[in-house]
């Protein structure tokens, strides 16, 4: 049986990777994202990609994602819980309006993903799926200025092990990666240098963003007995072990 995944931030970066390494393995993938045209380019024109923009930080266009999934396949094995943004403030001047909008991509709309992706595979036959989530290496220790996606971000911990127990009763496994240095247009910046929780600007080290899809794929080929819950994969050199 040939198998479903739907990836969110499939428009670039790691999502893209992710994506495209899944439908090399012949998963079928819905590749959601805000641009229709970035998400056309990660499906280089493949007939077993599925091009569905979407915010995920809207109810609505959420549930519209899931349902042309239902429609398309029937089915849904796995989702990857991929999108998000950075806000740079510290808590003294970050505004609330860049706060609201992380939290409501981060973590709203992990939230509303993981919801409908596990109606979905609750529902099916044969029930379940696994949800792989994106916690970054945040999800750990903060970099300055980074109130906003670290907040966010250690909540995906908590979402991440709250789905994993209420999956057990449908089947569902879910499970997190956290990502460090993955070299992708967001880290570009990190060879010029970034500060440092010591006041340095430091030029930081980053690896190829195909481990990380090599990584996803990993998770998705498990049996759904089997899950590893949390997932570490960094630069070996980046300056983590230690932070702070």
């Amino acid at each position: 049986m040939v198998k479903t995944a739907v990836v969110t931030g499939a428009g670039s970066g790691i999502g893209r990777a992710v994506a495209r390494a899944l439908l090399d393995e012949g998963f079928e993938v819905a590749l959601a994202g805000r641009r229709a045209d970035a998400l056309a380019e990660t499906a280089e024109e493949r007939e077993t990609a599925l091009v569905v923009p979407t915010d995920v930080a809207d109810e609505d266009s959420v549930k519209a994602l899931f349902d042309a999934v239902r429609d398309r396949w029937g089915r849904l094995d796995l989702l990857v819980n991929n999108a998000g943004i950075g806000a740079a403030g510290t808590v003294a001047d970050l505004s609330v309006a860049d706060w609201k909008r992380t939290v409501d991509v981060n973590l709203t709309g992990m939230f509303l993903c993981a919801q409908q992706a596990v109606l979905l595979m609750k529902d099916q036959d044969p029930r379940g799926g696994r949800i792989v989530n994106n916690g970054s290496i945040s999800a750990h220790v903060p970099r300055p200025a980074s109130v906003a996606y670290t907040a966010t971000k250690h909540a995906v911990t908590g979402l991440t092990r709250s789905i994993s127990l209420d999956g057990r009763a449908w089947n569902v496994a879910c499970g997190q990666i956290d990502i460090g240095n993955a070299a992708t247009e967001m880290t570009e910046r990190m060879a010029a240098g970034i500060p440092q929780a010591d006041g340095r600007i430091v030029a930081e080290p980053t690896f190829d963003v195909r481990h990380v899809a090599d990584a996803v794929v990993y998770l998705a080929g498990l049996p759904l007995d089997t899950n590893v819950q949390f997932l570490t994969i960094t630069a070996t050199t980046m300056p983590f072990i230690g932070r702070g």
